[in-house]
């Protein structure tokens, strides 16, 4: 395997461990996982540093709102208010919950998905700032909870249980940031086509001076006219200097 590829790959498995562990990993976990890579002390000071960006802190956890917008702050801040226990159940009762969760009560089923909700809030902290609202991961999050809990069936101890909630809360949110970035390089890429079709008609317009029909500006640049055309949509027809084919129609 390429060895960038390998290193990519190892990152993005530490950083989601980081986050399964509630958004802190140690220094010791770190260099182990990057140890057939020989990184020296700046090059692991600089994954530390990544690692932090994205909410995870190193041997200890990070302050939960630090470096949250302050629309994001607030959400968590009333959710997690919203969602307070008056008291925590003890460790034997959130066991019992979940095996009674697993063998099919419902009953059980409501309460687990309340005993995970602060787990779905400290995993959409360490989304925040990765292109998604804090209430969207939280939202997204809460719906993969409640399809997960009608899963448990085919678990064997509360334990696993637990951790497959999580993976199913972290998938939810991690497909939820991939489809932001996807749409975010989307709208970057259309952004340039309609600006590289602007300033072409523009060139050619103050050289004829007129406007310009599609047919034209294709046969001077290498766009066809297709390619015009959807730039021509995407601007909402708002290219000056492109000759609107219902203006040839008008007397």
């Amino acid at each position: 395997m390429n060895r960038e590829v390998a290193f990519g790959q190892t990152l993005e498995q530490i950083k989601r461990k980081g986050k399964g562990q509630g958004g802190v990993i140690s220094a010791e976990e770190i260099a182990q996982a990057f140890a057939a890579f020989s990184l020296d002390t700046d090059q692991l000071a600089m994954i530390h540093d990544y690692l932090q960006k994205h909410g995870i802190g190193i041997g200890e956890p990070m302050d939960a709102f630090e470096g949250m917008e302050e629309a994001d702050r607030n959400y968590l801040e009333w959710y997690l208010k919203e969602i307070a226990l008056s008291e925590p159940p003890g460790e034997g009762r959130q066991e019992a919950v979940i095996l009674s969760a697993m063998a099919g009560d419902a009953a059980a089923k409501k309460e687990l998905i309340g005993l995970f909700l602060p787990q779905v809030a400290d995993m959409a902290r360490l989304y925040a700032g990765q292109g998604a609202d804090v209430e969207d991961l939280v939202g997204e999050g809460n719906m993969a909870l409640v399809m997960g809990v009608e899963l448990l069936g085919a678990l064997e101890s509360a334990q696993e249980a637990w951790g497959m909630l999580g993976r199913q809360v972290m998938d939810a949110m991690d497909r939820l940031v991939a489809e932001h970035a996807r749409n975010g390089d989307i709208g970057k890429m259309a952004a340039q086509r309609v600006n590289q079709v602007a300033d072409a008609a523009k060139e050619l317009s103050d050289a004829l001076l007129r406007k310009v029909t599609v047919q034209e500006l294709a046969q001077e640049t290498e766009m066809t006219v297709e390619e015009i055309q959807e730039a021509l949509r995407l601007s909402a027809g708002k290219i000056e200097e492109i000759e609107d084919a219902n203006d040839r129609r008008k007397p």
